[in-house]
Formats: structure tokens, C-alpha cells, sequence
């Protein structure tokens, strides 16, 4: 049996998207009016064809069925928690790495209080939340044991997670437990809840919102000549697969987030069609992180170009994220960003 996937596409935005469904020419995206779409593409493992919203009449039956039900999921209304406005998007989740060997800023913030000082500062810049971490997952590295890792990030945690929303990023079940202590609001696991199998236990008995982020094998061999059938239908299945899981396992609430996980084992032609058809997601029915901040696609694409910061790339890759209604951005440069997307919603008024 054929199995099919539905990508919106087609985007309005702003002014003449609000017009357009007040007209009732569009479907606002994720409820809201300023994102609106005309199309959808149907895709399968063997093809793919766009439909015009008012051409749905023509499918069969069962697919009509099918596409009608994830409509449903892509035009709902997202519920907002844990800091994370889902009504104005896109949300800045800033990265606040205390480890001496992160890819991009490892060693920057782990002495005299300049963790607490930087997490203050991409608050007051604009970040909704702030995504702690304290191993290393940057490709080639090795898992650090749970002492050192606490260790890490007990001070700040401590420090600031009464007053600064936080965001965990951590593998180990045991580190997701102290830190919900503390008050930790969200649970970003790179392995995607597989790496330790008591990490969904303990999402469950406290009911903490959290990341399913997708990683083809462990940061140590993950950019080993990464290879997927279909990657976008693939990580689309693994999120679905999941989530059954996680349901079954008696997770029931919906404070949950997807993460396609660029740069986790992929190479450039993967992450550059997960980021261009990142909307395939939002059948879904849940809100998408995407982290593409000083990623190595950028360097891949920039060439001779490329900076230490990579803030260009990042901006450019952030605002189309933005206009295919990514509802969370991990960043690094959280004022620099916001500043882009400023400006372009400006323009986007005129």
C-alpha cells in the first residue's frame, strides 16, 4: 500500500496573507493569519504532485481522507508553554554551551560567571529560552560520564533557572531529573530519547516539555558517510514512529517539539532539503526547532567566505525557516538575529 505525505507550499504573508484568508483564499498556518498557503504537494516514495487547496475533490476517496486530517494538524492553533509564544514566531532559543570543547564556542563561558552573564544578555536581547548544555555532541566527540557533566552545569542551573527559563540539553536521564529539580522547563535530548532508555520515565512522571531530535547514530561516528533512502520521508517516519512510542509508553500531553537535527548526521545535500522543505513537518501537528546557527552547511555553501561566526549564513537560512513557519530557532547570535528579522518584518509591511 501506498503511503502518502503532505507538504504544504505556496506561502502569503503579512498583510495580503491576512486578506487572502479573510477571503477565504487560503489556510493560515499553525492558526495564524499571518502565514497562509494555496497549495499542497502530495508526496510518496515513488512521486509527488501539487494540488491547489480547491483541487482536493479530485483525489480518491481514502486519500482525500487522509490529506483532510492533516490539514487539520497543520492549520490548528499551537499551544504556547514553557516561555515559547507559538502566536509570534519565530521563538529564539539562545545556546548556552559550558563545555570546553562545543564546536563554535567551546571554553567561552565556562569561568567567572560568564555563563550567567551571557544567558542575562541573550534574555534581555530578545531569547525566550536559553538551551543549556554541558557535553559536547559536536561530531567526533565522546560522551562525557554524569559527574562531570553535572558538574558542568550544576552552578548555573542553580544560579538562574528560578528566574531565566531553561532549556536542558542532555542525554542522561539522571542529568534531565536534577535539573527538572531546579526548574528546568524544556528536555533537549540529541539522541532523540534513545540514548538512555529512563529519559521518556522521567519526561513522564513530570510531565516536562521536550525535544524529539533526530541523530542518524551518536555524535562520536555520526558524520560517518551518513546515508538515508529518503531523508526527509525517513526522519518524518522516525517522528511519527516516536511519537507512537512515547504515547504507548503514557506521555499524553502535547508539550512537545521536533528537531530534524541538522548537521546530525547528514551531509550537505541532507540538511539543505530538510531546511528547504522543512514544512513537510508540520502535518505533524506539533511545533518545529530547527538549529542551523554556525553550522557547517554554511561553510560547505560559503566557501572562501566563510566567517568565524558564520553570522550571514545563519540569518539568511533563519529568515526562510521563518517564512515556512519554523516556530523555534536555536541561535548563538540571538541580538544579531533578531535584529534581521526585525528589519524583515518591517519590509514585509510595505
Amino acid at each position: 500500500m501506498t503511503r502518502y505525505y503532505t507538504k504544504v507550499c505556496n506561502f502569503y504573508y503579512g498583510k495580503e496573507s491576512r486578506l487572502l484568508v479573510k477571503k477565504k483564499k487560503t489556510l493560515p498556518l499553525n492558526g495564524l493569519n499571518e502565514i497562509s498557503f494555496d497549495q499542497i504537494e502530495i508526496i510518496s516514495r515513488r512521486s509527488k504532485k501539487r494540488y491547489k487547496i480547491y483541487e482536493l475533490n479530485q483525489l480518491s476517496k481514502s486519500l482525500r481522507r487522509k490529506i483532510s486530517l492533516d490539514l487539520k494538524n497543520i492549520i490548528k492553533i499551537k499551544k504556547s508553554f514553557s516561555n515559547l509564544n507559538f502566536k509570534n514566531i519565530p521563538n529564539m532559543m539562545g545556546v548556552l554551551n559550558l563545555t570546553p570543547d562545543s564546536f563554535s564556542d567551546g571554553g567561552k563561558f565556562v569561568k567567572n560567571n560568564k555563563g550567567t552573564k551571557h544567558a542575562i544578555e541573550m534574555i534581555r536581547s530578545g531569547a525566550n529560552i536559553i538551551d543549556v548544555g554541558g557535553e559536547s555532541t559536536r561530531p567526533g566527540s565522546k560522551a562525557v560520564n554524569v559527574k562531570i557533566e553535572w558538574n558542568r552545569i550544576y552552578k548555573i542551573l542553580n544560579t538562574i533557572s528560578k528566574k531565566i527559563p531553561i532549556s536542558l540539553d542532555t542525554r542522561k536521564s539522571e542529568i534531565m531529573e536534577k535539573g527538572i529539580k531546579l526548574g528546568v522547563k524544556i528536555i533537549n535530548d540529541v539522541s532523540g530519547l534513545s540514548y538512555d532508555y529512563n529519559s521518556i520515565n522521567i519526561l513522564k512522571k513530570y510531565k516536562t516539555s521536550f525535544v524529539i531530535h533526530h541523530m542518524q547514530g551518536s555524535p562520536e561516528n555520526m558524520q560517518n558517510n551518513p546515508s538515508y533512502k529518503n531523508e526527509l520521508l525517513d526522519i518524518y517516519d522516525f517522528f511519527e514512529e516516536k511519537i507512537k512510542l512515547l504515547r504507548s509508553m503514557g506521555i499524553k500531553h502535547n508539550k512537545i517539539i521536533l528537531d530534524p537535527g541538522i548537521g546530525f548526521g547528514k551531509n550537505l545535500k541532507h540538511n539543505m532539503n530538510l531546511i528547504s522543505k522543512i514544512s513537510i513537518f508540520h502535518t505533524l501537528g506539533f511545533p518545529i526547532l530547527v538549529g542551523i546557527s554556525r553550522k557547517r552547511f554554511i561553510k560547505e555553501i560559503a566557501k572562501k567566505n566563510d566567517s568565524k561566526n558564520r553570522i550571514g549564513g545563519t540569518v539568511a537560512s533563519s529568515i526562510y525557516l521563518m517564512m515556512q513557519g519554523v516556530q523555534i530557532l536555536r541561535i548563538h547570535d540571538v541580538n544579531e538575529l533578531i535584529q534581521g528579522i526585525k528589519v524583515f518584518k518591517e519590509l514585509l509591511k510595505n
